[in-house]
């Protein structure tokens, strides 16, 4: 069995992306042949496509952009749409994602990994089964935490229901879900840890990022013929 894990995100050095695909990899068939891809600015060569259309699985790993793929991403999908190989129609690719998301709720997902399906289907390819998680930027604090335990308790739910759907070659319906978390704590936590931080590295206040800046009205003045007589 080949299986490619594909790392999404256009960001460089440790992403999210990349921890949900450091996660996965032990819980893979250990006879599993397993090769990783970055995709970002750079695009793949030639060759790492042909590799790509010899593996078995493929596994996209990547974070949500305006409830959307990646545009980096998305352009390594249309690549491999057009490059098919004829010789290559028959043959069976099952496609997994693993998509994570600023907001809290893994729904937030949904439009995501349907533009995968999607894209699937175009390509000829199997949609094997896919997952969305919600709080994304936890994960940075979290590599210490077990997976399927406290904060990740539903990140290890989310990777039982990938890999199961992997090792039966089924198809399994998409999971969302987010931290084991108060919603509350959250965005407590990410407010004062993330947001004021970045403002304070940028010289601003926290007040800073609750100034509304003032727009002026815009007045549109009717077109001539329509002008009251």
């Amino acid at each position: 069995m080949k299986i490619a894990m594909i790392n999404g995100s256009p960001k460089g050095g440790a992403t999210n992306s990349g921890f949900l695909l450091d996660k996965l990899r032990p819980l893979l068939p250990r006879e599993a042949e397993i090769s990783t891809y970055r995709v970002g600015p750079k695009a793949l060569k030639e060759e790492d496509y042909d590799e790509l259309y010899r593996t078995d699985i493929l596994v996209l790993s990547f974070p949500l952009y305006f409830d959307a793929v990646p545009s980096h991403l998305l352009r390594m999908m249309t690549e491999m749409e057009q490059r098919r190989p004829v010789d290559e129609s028959q043959r069976t690719i099952r496609v997994y994602a693993m998509v994570n998301n600023g907001f809290f709720e893994g729904d937030q997902c949904k439009l995501a990994v349907n533009i995968v399906e999607n894209w699937c289907e175009r390509c000829g390819f199997h949609f094997g089964t896919a997952f969305g998680h919600g709080a994304g930027e936890m994960f940075s604090s979290l590599g210490n935490v077990p997976v399927g335990s406290g904060p990740l308790k539903n990140l290890g739910f989310a990777l039982e229901h990938l890999v199961h759907s992997i090792r039966s070659g089924e198809h399994a319906e998409p999971f969302f879900t987010q931290p084991k978390f108060p919603r509350f704590l959250w965005q407590l936590s990410s407010t004062r840890l993330f947001w004021h931080g970045a403002a304070k590295k940028n010289g601003l206040k926290p007040k800073d990022l609750r100034r509304r800046p003032g727009i002026p009205p815009i007045r549109l003045s009717p077109p001539e013929n329509d002008v009251k007589r």
